[in-house]
Formats: structure tokens, sequence, C-alpha cells
């Protein structure tokens, strides 16, 4: 087994896979998707409103053209978009994209009999809008399939609480019935004279105190249960269709004036506000969740199928060292200690290599994302699954709180993007180019996203693609986009 990965290293090292993927998986081996048919044929984002006789052009390797959205193509709060497709790394572009404006109703609400756009409006719902980022690796069938369906689970699952979100001074009750309404605690907290309220004596009642839960991170649960709703639809219909590889998921949800950004992955999202930089997401790779994935191999040593060990070194370890003091470190620690080389500690390690090279089992580079049901350790029957959380990390930027002007914005971009650009490279490279469009130019802001793809891809010369300083451009897929701030402002 242990030469077996090592030969899937060496791939991963050595050259670029002809049917490969993204976030450096070695060499992905999948199963079961013989003979399915296709759940979605492959596409670029539908905003693009991309002829299918120019999808051939969108995926030329050699000449990488960037793709925005056409001239007439007005996306909610004048959203820029541009996108490119990798080096050689895969056939097709995995990246995804998605921009929508839903709204939050009641199934049962009548259409207004009267043309009142007032009428109108309060029969629409609650609006919310939703932008996201899907970076596809062994394929595009996870990422497609994310692309079509991951907002309408989100937005359903935030119907499913209307009740609250429009009367956001309510508290959520803890318990609904079968119809939606509360239900009240069977016992409720009442302090005696001379008590404390908060620390009640009785034993009954300290039980079933009630905890404070805002309505914030009431929609932020909604939204990690959507995701994980996603990814057990995805492998659902994999039974009855073939639905390739997986995908990060960085997606941003404006409601109610609060943008909720929800990360699982290595994509990132970024706001720049007064020139500042505010980090809005956290990527999610073998080395950021060391400690998550060394302590469930812990727990269930089965999962490492007898071939792997959950304890970290500095490099490999080999046969003659056995008995001699190596430095490790396992998953209660931050730090490195000594400890004495055992039989176990000479295979495989579960997180193996550093930095963008680091992977799970020697195949999977990020931690966190939506399907790779059937992804397994290279020529082997291990599947790695069990160690990908597809739960996102919700941050919240309350948009209330600020003033935003015309060079205010969003930025979301794929690992394409990142690998080769700062935040601070990205948001001096937005805020230059927006100083020269006029603030009322529709195109500004795709003008930005598109700037920053052909900076992060660089210009095909005799040595690859090459950066303006002559470093390595991106390989990657790479897709962005630029949501200015004050957009919401402008539409209403």
């Amino acid at each position: 087994m242990i030469s077996k990965v090592k030969n899937a290293m060496s791939t991963l090292v050595g050259g670029i896979m002809p049917h490969g993927h993204q976030h450096g998986s070695a060499s992905i081996q999948h199963s079961g998707s013989e003979g399915l048919p296709v759940r979605f044929p492959y596409s670029r984002p539908d905003f693009l409103d991309l002829p299918v006789d120019q999808l051939q052009y969108a995926n030329d390797h050699g000449s990488r053209p960037i793709l925005t959205p056409q001239r007439d193509c007005r996306l909610p709060w004048r959203t820029g978009y541009a996108e490119v497709v990798n080096a050689g790394k895969s056939l097709l572009n995995e990246d995804q994209a998605c921009c929508e404006v839903l709204f939050l109703r009641r199934s049962n609400v009548k259409q207004p009999s009267s043309s009142s756009v007032e009428e109108e409006a309060q029969q629409q719902g609650i609006p919310l809008h939703f932008w996201a980022l899907y970076d596809g690796h062994a394929g595009s069938g996870a990422a497609i399939m994310a692309s079509k369906f991951l907002h309408h689970v989100i937005k359903d699952q935030l119907t499913d609480i209307l009740h609250l979100l429009e009367n956001p001074d309510t508290a959520p009750p803890i318990c609904l019935g079968k119809n939606g309404s509360p239900l009240q605690p069977e016992l409720k907290t009442v302090a005696s004279q001379g008590e404390d309220p908060e620390t009640p004596s009785d034993p009954t009642t300290r039980f079933h105190l009630e905890k404070a839960v805002s309505l914030e991170s009431l929609i932020m649960g909604t939204i990690e249960t959507a995701f994980k709703q996603m990814d057990e639809q995805i492998e659902k219909e994999k039974a009855s269709f073939s639905i390739s590889g997986g995908c990060c998921a960085l997606v941003v949800i404006h409601l109610m004036g609060k943008l909720y950004v929800a990360n699982a992955g290595d994509s990132r999202a970024i706001i720049i506000h007064n020139d500042e930089v505010i980090p809005m997401s956290s990527e999610f790779t073998p080395e950021t969740e060391r400690q998550r994935l060394q302590y469930l191999g812990f727990l269930k040593p089965e999962l490492l199928g007898n071939e792997f060990t959950h304890v970290e070194f500095p490099r490999r370890m080999q046969h003659k060292e056995l008995g001699k003091k190596m430095l490790f470190r396992d998953h209660t620690m931050t730090g490195w200690a000594y400890k004495t080389i055992h039989e176990e500690d000479l295979k495989f390690p579960l997180i193996y290599g550093e930095g963008k090279k680091a992977r799970v089992m020697a195949t999977i580079g990020v931690t966190r994302g939506l399907g790779d049901h059937d992804l397994k350790v290279y020529n082997s029957n291990i599947y790695i699954k069990p160690f990908l959380s597809c739960c996102p990390e919700v941050k919240v930027f309350d948009m209330t709180q600020h003033e935003f002007g015309p060079n205010d914005v969003m930025v979301l971009g794929t690992d394409g993007l990142w690998d080769v650009t700062t935040n601070r490279e990205v948001a001096d490279a937005v805020t230059a180019l927006l100083s020269h469009y006029k603030p009322n130019d529709p195109l500004r802001y795709t003008l930005a996203a598109q700037d920053l793809v052909m900076r992060s891809r660089g210009v095909l010369k005799e040595r690859g693609w090459r950066l303006a300083n002559d470093k390595l451009g991106s390989g990657d897929d790479i897709s962005v986009f630029v949501i200015p701030l004050n957009g919401h402002a402008a539409e209403t």
C-alpha cells in the first residue's frame, strides 16, 4: 500500500494529470458511476448566457480567454464577474458560479389584484440576494449540481422560519409544533426570594433552563443545515446519476441588512471598505484542520485502513529508525515534541506534505466541501469522505452599521486567484481600477473582476503563464465576483 501511495505522490509532484482535478488530488479514484446518465450536462454559469458553440472556445487551455457577462446582462447590485479556464489541469473548467435574487414568502399568499407597485413589493416577500462560487475537483458534476440547487435549498430552509424573520424583534422559540407554532416549555424558571435567578438550586428546574438564541444565529444554523442537506442530496442522487467529483463552496447571502458568508473549502471572500481589508472566510485545508482530522483518526482508527497513522512527523519514518526518538505531534498538540518510534509509526501519515502540497491520505488538498462520497485513496478501498466535512464556517457582516462608497466591494474568488495574489494586492488592484471609471459606469465592477483574473492568470510566454513580475501565474481555474457594497442602496 505504501508503495502505491508513493506512486500517487510522485504523479502529483511530477506532472499534470490529463483528466485532473483541482486542489491537488494525486490520482483520485472514484467508483460506482459507470453507465449512469449524467445529472447535468457540462455548462458555464447561466448568467454568462454563453452560446453552446462558444463552450469549446471557453475551454481553450492554450489561449485561456477571460469570460465576463454579456453587456446587456446586468447582475444584481451591478455585480462584476469574470472567469478563466485552467492551463490544462483538467479537460473542462471545474469552477461554477451562481448569482440569484430570491424572495422568501408564504406559499399560500395570493397575488395582488391591483397593479400597485407597493402592494406587489409587499407580496414578493423578503428579498434574498445570493452569490456563490463552487470550485470543483475530479470533475465538474458536483459543482454544477450545487450551482443548480443550493440556493433553493437555503431558500426553503429560510422559508421555514419566515414567521420569525417577519418579526425580527421576537426571540426564536425553543420548540415548534408540527404546524410551526411555538410550544411553551412545561417548566419555567422562577427564582424564589433571595435566590440567584441565573443558577436555581432545584436540579429539575435547572435542567429546563432556556438558552437565549438570536435570530442571526438561527439564520447561520439554517445555512449550515442547508449545506448538509445539499451534500445528502448529492449522495442520494449518485445512486441514479453520474455526478463526478466534489466541490468547495463559498456562498454569500444578503438578508435583512446583513451579509452571511458561508465557506466550505479553500475559496476566499474579503471586504474592501475605506481601503481596509476585512477577511470574511477561512481556508479549510489539511494543515488548518490537522487536529480535527487527527482526532477523528485517533477515535476511529478503522477509517485509516491499517495503512495510515494519525500521528504527524516532519518527514516519513524509516524502518531503521525504530527505537529512536523523533519529533512528532498529534491531535492534542499545537507544538512539537519527541517520541520513540514504534512499528505503528512507519505507516503513511494521514496528513502528508506542506502548504499547497499538503494532502489527506495523499489524495486531496481540501477538507471541506460537497460531494466526494465515493472518493478513495489511490488504488485502495479506503474512503476519504469521513474526513471531509460539508459544514461551512459562517461569518456575518452587519451592513447597517456602515456607510459605503462606490469603491467599497466584496471580492469572492476561487483559490486560483489567491494562490498568486494576496488580499492587499487584490484590494489595491480593485481600488486602482475603480478610480479610473465613473461611479455610475455599469461595467466598472465587471472590469474590476476581469482585471483580477487577468492579473492572476498572467500572460503566456515561452516559459508558461507569467505574472507582471515574471513569477509563475495561476494555472488553475479562476472565478471572481466583485460585489459593490452600495449596490443594495442603489437598487432601492
